[in-house]
């Protein structure tokens, strides 16, 4: 058992002895003549793209191998493959699809043959350098690297980068990038940049509104003060983007994370600005009802809260769209796709749809309006809130009725809050006994009491004797008070009956109560009955 553990290890030693020079020699571990070792390289866009795999893998020693390096800088290559893709990363983000493909390369490009093109390094007084690939041929085949010219420039062209202490100084693991093509060190520094940002705009947006606010106590309207007080948010928010937009650009951020960093900035200033408008939409609205336009035309008031709703929903709506448009997507072909989906939505949602309009036909026929007091069908209340979708009433019990506002269309609908007076009507029942004299005094008196309150309303006052009633002389009156508030006609008919109590006190009669007389004949026995002496007490 020992001698084949033994046995086993020495095989694996000697294993382990022939693969180490086969790992040594691997392409991935050290460098190789170029003629061999780009043999993959066969076209100039496959030996950029490995060029730029193997730098962003930190692999600088396998990438110098794309390098075409003068025998002057030969002890370099790493170095020189760095600092070339440093140059490229922040001139020139390549875009592959226009690097040829072919094993010959751009044949119509007019440069000699063997000769591609990738980029332009921008130089002094607008003018620019080329980056161009040559095709090297040797041990039987042929590979694209960068040129020696290209090479040779690239010394002068790292010079010139902004931030070059950052490249030179950070460890290499944090210059590589990460998602998005941010290095690693720009996604460790985004977090205090946004914190820093915030803190910066929370006292911006502070000493802002303060401001603004001292600004707005100067005026007599009172819309503006309303209008500062919800500013906060957005403000901090707008604040916030223009620090982060400020401190982005110390990053100095290459091409796609630039343009990724833009997007979402923008798409904050988008946010921010429907939010400011989002809030602004109540106090316009409030403005517009206490306009004195809208004083002069009451038929619209009852449309503004409906069109404040409706004008919310159509700013969300607007910033979506605004947001999926900075972002790239087909928002034309999204609308176009939205509108027919539309159409079989509103054919599978016919309810909410009519619903929907049954909101705008209520804003617009007006039956009633939101704190109305209201009958509809069995219950009275009244209306809390007109809303898109449906109707809710606050009953007097407390309770809330909340009815869609398709069927509340259709139904039978009562408001008492449109009538321009209230309706007294009741019976007064005088005793059988009160005489003619006694009945034209009362038919007077409650007259006069009508007649002299302050609130009646003159043209029509009815006090007649009604009716021969079975128990009573029954006295109609009806009269109208010109009021439209429920609880003053309550104060008022308390008066009125008290008046037409001391009217009757004051005729001698009195009002009757529902009486019944029960007359009793006793018939006479026959010839030879015994009549009792006494009837039976009845218990």
């Amino acid at each position: 058992m020992l001698q084949l553990r033994t046995g086993i290890l020495r095989c694996g030693v000697r294993l382990a002895i022939c693969l180490v020079p086969l790992a040594l020699a691997s392409p991935a571990l050290c460098d190789v003549p170029p003629s061999a070792a780009a043999a993959e390289g066969v076209s100039p866009r496959a030996a950029l793209s490995q060029y730029i795999d193997l730098c962003r893998e930190g692999r600088y020693g396998a990438a110098a191998r794309y390098l075409e390096i003068p025998a002057s800088l030969a002890s370099r290559g790493p170095e020189l493959a760095r600092r070339l893709k440093a140059v490229l990363d922040r001139h020139f983000w390549i875009d592959m699809d226009l690097v040829s493909d072919t094993e010959e390369g751009n044949t119509s490009d007019g440069l000699a043959r063997d000769v591609e093109e990738v980029a332009r390094i921008p130089g002094a007084e607008g003018s620019a350098d080329p980056v161009k690939m040559v095709r090297v041929r040797g041990g039987g085949h042929a590979a694209w690297l960068f040129a020696a010219g290209t090479v040779n420039h690239v010394d002068t062209w790292y010079d010139q980068l902004r931030h070059r202490w950052v490249l030179d100084h950070l460890p290499q693991p944090l210059l590589r990038p990460g998602p998005r093509e941010l290095l690693w060190w720009q996604w460790l520094a985004l977090p205090i940049l946004v914190f820093v940002a915030w803190a910066l705009a929370l006292v911006a947006a502070r000493i802002s509104v303060a401001l603004l606010a001292r600004f707005a106590a100067r005026t007599t309207a009172s819309w503006d003060d309303a209008l500062v007080r919800r500013l906060p948010g957005p403000a901090r928010l707008g604040w916030w983007l223009l620090f982060a937009t400020g401190g982005v650009r110390l990053l100095d951020l290459y091409d796609p994370a630039e343009r990724f960093i833009d997007e979402l900035l923008a798409s904050g200033a988008v946010l921010a600005l429907f939010w400011a408008v989002f809030r602004s939409a109540d106090i316009l609205g409030q403005v517009a009802l206490d306009s004195p336009w809208s004083q002069a035309h009451p038929a619209s008031r009852a449309l503004l809260p409906l069109a404040v709703r409706s004008s919310k929903v159509a700013v969300v709506a607007l910033a979506v769209v605004g947001i999926l448009s900075l972002w790239g997507f087909p928002v034309a072909s999204l609308l176009a796709g939205l509108g027919i989906g539309g159409l079989a939505l509103a054919l599978a949602a016919q309810k909410t749809v009519e619903n929907l309009f049954g909101s705008f036909s209520i804003g617009i026929d007006q039956p009633f309006r939101e704190g109305d007091f209201v009958k509809v069908e069995d219950f009275v209340g009244t209306v809390e809130r007109i809303g898109l979708r449906s109707t809710r009433f606050r009953t007097l019990d407390r309770t809330l009725v909340s009815l869609p506002n398709g069927k509340l269309a259709d139904l039978r609908v009562e408001s008492f809050a449109a009538r321009d007076r209230i309706r007294l009507a009741c019976t007064l029942n005088l005793v059988y006994g009160t005489t003619a004299v006694q009945l034209r005094s009362v038919l007077e008196g409650a007259e006069n009491v009508l007649r002299q309150h302050p609130k009646i309303w003159p043209e029509a006052v009815v006090v007649r004797f009604k009716a021969l009633a079975s128990t009573s002389l029954d006295v109609e009156v009806m009269a109208w008070f010109q009021t439209a508030d429920f609880d003053e006609f309550q104060l008022i008919r308390q008066d009125v009956l008290l008046a037409f109590m001391e009217v009757v006190e004051s005729s001698g009669s009195s009002f009757a109560f529902p009486t019944q007389t029960v007359h009793v004949q006793v018939e006479r026995p026959s010839h030879g009955a015994e009549v009792p002496a006494s009837l039976p007490e009845s218990s």
